[in-house]
């Protein structure tokens, strides 16, 4: 398996294994499963940024992890919102703890302060997996979701990155093309098991 920078050319994939969850769950609160397009918008706003991830076993995009910002006012600036979704078949294999150990150090590279995760309850899966990567629960918004014709609960948890010294202003997170590429090469997971394309940089592939 290789985790990597995603690109455009990921969104089919990526699309795929989201659909499934916006289609026939209450995982996300979207209703209809975004075109393949829009998915490529996504993967391109958010790895400008924050970084998005997939992995990759045989060819195939079996899972994928990304973060936004949390809240667009100023002072949320170093608070990052993070997701994971991995493929109904490559479940239990240790994908979606491979995918957040390398999207979390990247975050801390970026200088991001705080990771924040809502997860739509009950999720026993997704509850020990976050857990398992350090996250802790920290409150429930009760009944905030209509869909599938069911209110839902989601639940909070968030976990430390960078710590920032108190008392002074933090400098601003990094954006992904002003990381190293030797930094990058440092924070993915890299364990190839076929010839994989490496996608090092930020919306290329090849």
């Amino acid at each position: 398996m290789l985790v990597r920078l995603a690109c455009v050319d990921d969104a089919a994939a990526v699309r795929d294994i989201y659909a499934r969850a916006v289609e026939h769950t209450a995982v996300s609160f979207e209703i209809g499963a975004p075109s393949v397009a829009e998915m490529g918008r996504r993967i391109a706003e958010h790895q400008a940024e924050h970084g998005w991830l997939v992995a990759v076993d045989g060819g195939a995009v079996i899972g994928y992890a990304y973060a936004g910002r949390f809240r667009p006012r100023a002072a949320y600036a170093w608070a990052a919102e993070t997701s994971v979704y991995v493929a109904e078949h490559a479940r239990r294999q240790g994908v979606g703890r491979s995918l957040y150990t390398a999207l979390l150090h990247l975050l801390r590279a970026e200088g991001y302060h705080r990771a924040l995760a809502g997860i739509t309850l009950p999720n026993p899966g997704s509850v020990a997996l976050h857990e398992a990567m350090g996250f802790s629960p920290v409150g429930v918004f009760h009944q905030v979701g209509w869909k599938m014709g069911a209110w839902h609960d989601v639940g909070w948890w968030q976990r430390g990155l960078a710590e920032q010294p108190s008392g002074s202003h933090p400098g601003p997170p990094r954006r992904m093309s002003e990381l190293a590429p030797s930094l990058l090469e440092a924070v993915l997971l890299t364990e190839p098991t076929t010839s994989e394309r490496p996608c090092r940089e930020p919306g290329t592939c090849g």
